[in-house]
């Protein structure tokens, strides 16, 4: 499909960062296929997961095309970007059509991105997981690669007010090996061993992390901070 508007807005994103002063760390950009369908499972911490796991994946060559809420498609501004950069358009009161729709962008070879929490987790932890990564895969026969990002939420996250000053918080953002699912494996099961796989690799990623968590807003309790405890 013809990309006519995800090149300009790369450039305006990189310039975004580089005002805020990010600083990132990308890891495990070689389990980024290089062609073919793919599902990024991504941890959801903020509202700029996706246009930061978006740069990471850039060094691959690919672009993602996001599921995201109808709401978005829907605002006057980022409606028309959203639909020329051909993200997925979620409509919860009938998700047939957009799983319809991702599995059509994956067998013709498209990397989708899929937050399976369905919203951001406010304590930060990886909430429990809805399955429609693990039935896209199985459906479409391509490699769901689990994927944390880091750092995002001291930016701009729900119910914290966000920091667009130039800060130089440090992000990471790690791509898993790939994970295939087979066509009538047990669903739940599957569920289940992603989330496991994906809560490894978030412990492993915030023991690296070069802040301290302690005391943070925007940490998790389970490491000395102030987020509000998990909910589920």
């Amino acid at each position: 499909m013809a990309d006519l508007v995800y090149p300009p807005v790369i450039v305006a994103i990189k310039g975004f960062w580089k005002y805020l002063g990010l600083q990132f760390d990308f890891k495990g950009e070689e389990n980024v296929p290089r062609k073919g369908g793919a599902i990024l499972a991504i941890n959801h911490i903020g509202y700029l997961d996706f246009a930061i796991t978006g740069t990471a994946a850039l060094p691959a060559g690919r672009y993602v095309r996001f599921m995201a809420k109808k709401e978005i498609f829907n605002n006057k501004l980022a409606g028309p970007l959203m639909r020329g950069m051909h993200h997925i358009n979620v409509d919860r009161s009938n998700g047939s059509a957009s799983f319809v729709a991702a599995l059509r962008a994956l067998k013709s070879g498209e990397i989708i991105g899929i937050f399976p929490e369905g919203t951001i987790s406010t304590s930060f932890e990886i909430k429990g997981l809805k399955s429609g990564a693990v039935r896209l895969a199985m459906g479409a026969g391509v490699p769901v690669i689990p994927t944390i990002v880091w750092g995002s939420q001291r930016v701009w996250t729900k119910g914290v007010k966000r920091d667009l000053r130039r800060k130089n918080y440090p992000v990471t953002v790690e791509f898993g090996e790939p994970i295939f699912y087979e066509r009538g494996q047990d669903v739940e099961e599957a569920e289940k061993n992603l989330r496991e796989i994906m809560l490894a690799m978030l412990h492993q990623v915030q023991d690296n992390y070069p802040d301290s968590h302690v005391g943070q807003r925007w940490a998790p309790a389970r490491l000395g901070g102030t987020a509000p405890a998990p909910l589920n």
